[in-house]
């Protein structure tokens, strides 16, 4: 690291965990000099936690030199603020420049914050599903299923990637099998419109399951239900399923993973995006080995006519949690410098 060292804040805050970290940047590099994760839910504002971990030993020494700071966020950012879609939380990049005493300060989407993240990852950070036909400065995307489903666009322009944010988790869900058909047909009348997010998502997968228990496809298994019992549903679903333990869990995943799929290809032929599709969020990873099986691929490039388009898209898995993190570090830095 040369020249003299900026020291940034970021945080990637999600429905479920917010991430936070302490960096240091100069020459081109960030150094993380500590991080911390809290639980989203258990605080009542977004202030509270950025509160308790500047208190923090490891941070309260180097807080007082924050150059800058950048929070990304769940939820659709506009001039600079943003209402979390799956908290309570409204979060504005001035009234937390004013409370923290922070002089530039940024609130950006999380899945804009992945999308910068994922030049800053190293080819060990990925898993291959597909590798294609790799086009060099062509459109990527980055999307990702954990408490919501998040979607970001990457275009190349004067010498590096640009990020787009979206919403397109919230588009209309698109059943590609009558399994879905009926599963749609129930959402429906619960939900009226049914986002892709209602289906790829955790709760999205509770969902599915619960559509299975009830359509009478099996009765799960009495370790199953109390391993749910203990509160996290969609976690224990995809333990019993990737451990073939529970057959409805078995087939909950596997809906789950051909919805992913089939969304994913959707949003590839929309973007065209030869330069690469990244499947990013806080599921993938834990469910990896059911990515490799072959049912996200088969649904991602299950479009008819466009099948061999689609099987030259590379199409890759972010196995690095942090890579959120690592796109508002980068975009605080880059703020430090301006």
């Amino acid at each position: 690291m040369t020249g003299t060292p900026t020291v940034v804040l970021a945080a990637d805050v999600g429905g479920t965990n917010t991430k936070l970290a302490l960096a240091q940047c100069g020459g081109g590099k960030c150094l993380i000099l500590t991080r911390s994760v809290y639980a989203s839910g258990e605080h009542a504002a977004f202030e509270r936690i950025v509160e308790a971990f500047l208190r923090e030993p490891q941070v309260a020494a180097f807080a007082p030199g924050v150059a800058a700071a950048c929070f990304a966020v769940a939820g659709p950012v506009e001039d600079g603020c943003a209402r979390l879609t799956n908290l309570t939380w409204r979060i504005d990049e001035r009234d937390l420049a004013r409370h923290f005493a922070i002089s530039r300060v940024s609130v950006i989407n999380d899945f804009a914050a992945a999308g910068l993240g994922i030049a800053q990852l190293a080819e060990t950070d990925l898993l291959t599903l597909q590798h294609g036909t790799p086009v060099a400065h062509a459109d990527r995307v980055v999307i990702g299923a954990g408490t919501g489903l998040g979607v970001a666009w990457l275009t190349w322009d004067d010498g590096r990637y640009r990020v787009h944010p979206s919403e397109g988790g919230h588009a209309s869900f698109a059943p590609v099998d009558e399994d879905q058909d009926q599963l749609l047909q129930r959402l429906r009348a619960e939900l009226g419109h049914v986002s892709a997010e209602r289906i790829v998502s955790g709760p999205g997968l509770e969902r599915i399951f619960k559509f299975l228990q009830d359509s009478g496809y099996s009765a799960p298994g009495q370790a199953l239900l109390d391993a749910m019992a203990k509160g996290d549903n969609a976690g224990a679903i995809s333990e019993f399923a990737l451990g073939k333990r529970d057959v409805v869990a078995e087939r909950a995943l596997d809906v789950f993973v051909s919805a992913y799929g089939a969304f994913a290809g959707n949003m590839a032929l929309i973007g065209l995006a030869r330069g690469g599709i990244y499947i990013a969020g806080g599921i993938a990873p834990k469910i990896a080995a059911k990515l490799q099986d072959g049912t996200f691929m088969r649904s991602f490039a299950g479009k008819g006519r466009f099948r061999t388009l689609l099987e030259s898209f590379p199409v890759k898995v972010v196995m690095n949690a942090q890579v959120g993190l690592l796109g508002a570090i980068a975009e605080a830095a880059r703020l430090g410098r301006d």
